[in-house]
């Protein structure tokens, strides 16, 4: 099954996320298929001016469409 998830980057104790798709079987950070944005959760913190989030929403739409699967933490960031 085909997954739109958070893959963690960044260093330790300053995480940064990138969604992306890929097959469910895949590990958090190994192969995927395509980037479709960012999430930033450092920015919440400070009063800094880097978007917290970006992502593409017509890709999304594409691979919804295609029978994807949005994770949880991925859904409730896009709402």
């Amino acid at each position: 099954m085909v997954k739109i998830r958070l893959s963690r980057k960044g260093i330790k104790k300053k995480p940064f996320y990138q969604i992306i798709v890929t097959d469910s079987r895949n590990s958090r950070d190994g192969y995927f298929i395509e980037k479709l944005g960012y999430f930033n959760p450092l920015s919440l913190q400070k009063n800094s001016k880097k978007k917290i989030l970006k992502f593409n929403k017509e890709r999304i739409n594409f691979w919804l469409s295609k029978g994807a699967v949005l994770s949880k933490r991925v859904n409730s960031l896009i709402k």
